[in-house]
């Protein structure tokens, strides 16, 4: 070998050693900067998994060994999630029939998940739970239902979800409901229903605020989020959302309403897969990266978090094939030159200032009444759908109006034998 080649294949391999060795020394300083702030990440489909292939039977399957999903507890342990929203998901064919059911055991699922693994999860439903379970090593495990086709158009629903630990809401799927459109309409292929959101539906808005539940924007059409940015006491998250900007999907947030987000305190939590990454069936870790760099430049650090959307969609980029690689998603990050600072408020800070704000906001409305006035019976009128109450009330009308006829009519008949 002539001296000539042989310097150029020493200096190849003196930049292939310190390219890994520089690599290597991002994902460490990733994975310290995740031992000190929890990485939380806004949405997990590994619920609607153990629906779809062991119809929630948990007694059947062991979440160490799971190898079918994007999600078991090796992948959550060496991903080191700090806090999961697991999705109480159902589809949008569940409308005006079993959606209700369905939910609650979705829900029932993520709490026997807790139960089942104490020592990987932890339930958790506010800020301070989150806090708390980190420093015991366990991973703050929430709900968050992903439809409003879920609670039928009712309040009562809703707060039922609520007290049964879930967090937050995505207002719509992929359909409308009887008081909010879905991001289909954006596209054309839905009607619009209701403007946007509907009298009730602003109503829910506010009795979510008054709860204390997380509105999740992830799924909705513009009109909708400028509605809720508009009504919304607290700040909003968009749980599984990217930058439209970077791939103008209709399911990515556009940057004047990443501004809006910033001034009002809320969070995009970036989504993983391809198709709202490139727009295309394909795409790599440095893709999501280019999401997180746009956010940050039109909107700044502070509402950007993490949102995978794991276990619910069915392409995910090349470096991000399953929850263990989120360390490598954060060393890139640190690569492309985001100070520790602003990699711990995408990790998990910006969430928790979040769900702090929210929470203040349920307690300053602690005295506020629940709103019980139900959706108006025509918007939700079906064949699987009843009518009690709405119909006994129009009877009641119906027989006061009766009676006072009738008392009239006796006191005038009176007046006439006198």
């Amino acid at each position: 070998m002539s001296p000539r080649l042989m310097l150029s294949s020493c200096l190849a391999l003196w930049i292939s050693f310190c390219a890994v060795t520089l690599a290597e020394d991002w994902l460490t300083r990733a994975q310290n900067l995740m031992k000190t702030t929890p990485l939380i990440d806004g949405h997990n489909d590994l619920p609607w998994q153990l629906r779809k292939h062991f119809n929630n039977q948990l007694n059947n399957v062991d979440l160490n060994t799971l190898n079918i999903t994007h999600t078991n507890i090796p992948k959550v342990r060496k991903g080191q999630i700090g806090a999961q929203f697991w999705a109480a998901y159902v589809p949008c064919d569940t409308q005006y029939k079993d959606a209700v059911r369905q939910t609650l055991e979705q829900i029932d699922v993520v709490h026997r998940m807790c139960s089942k693994y104490p020592e990987t999860f932890q339930f958790a439903t506010s800020s301070k739970d989150i806090e708390e379970a980190f420093k015991s090593n366990k991973v703050a495990s929430l709900i968050g239902v992903e439809g409003g086709h879920s609670i039928d158009s009712s309040l009562g629903t809703l707060r039922t979800m609520y007290h049964l630990g879930a967090r937050y809401m995505t207002l719509t799927h992929s359909c409308n409901t009887p008081w909010a459109d879905n991001w289909r309409v954006d596209t054309g292929a839905d009607p619009p229903e209701n403007n946007g959101l509907s009298a009730f539906g602003k109503k829910l808005i506010k009795e979510m605020n008054r709860l204390g539940m997380l509105i999740d924007l992830a799924h909705v059409p513009v009109t909708v989020m400028n509605q809720v940015l508009d009504i919304s006491e607290a700040p909003v998250i968009f749980s599984h959302s990217s930058a439209y900007t970077v791939c103008p999907h209709k399911r990515n947030v556009p940057d004047d309403v990443l501004n809006r987000v910033n001034e009002t305190g809320g969070i995009v939590m970036v989504n993983f897969y391809n198709d709202y990454v490139t727009c295309s069936q394909t795409a790599r870790l440095s893709d999501v990266a280019d999401h997180f760099d746009h956010i940050k430049k039109v909107a700044g650090a502070g509402i950007i978090g993490f949102g995978g959307d794991y276990d619910g969609v069915t392409r995910v980029p090349e470096g991000l094939e399953d929850v263990s690689k989120y360390p490598n998603l954060v060393a890139e990050l640190l690569r492309r030159g985001w100070t520790d600072e602003e990699v711990k408020a995408a990790l998990g800070n910006n969430l928790l200032r979040v769900m702090r704000e929210v929470e203040n906001v349920r307690d300053r409305m602690s005295t506020t009444s629940p709103d019980d006035s139900p959706i108006p019976y025509d918007d939700v009128k079906n064949p699987c759908r009843t009518s009690y109450g709405y119909t006994d009330s129009g009877a009641a009308r119906s027989l006061s109006t009766l009676t006072l006829l009738l008392v009239t009519a006796f006191q005038a008949l009176m007046t006439l034998i006198d």
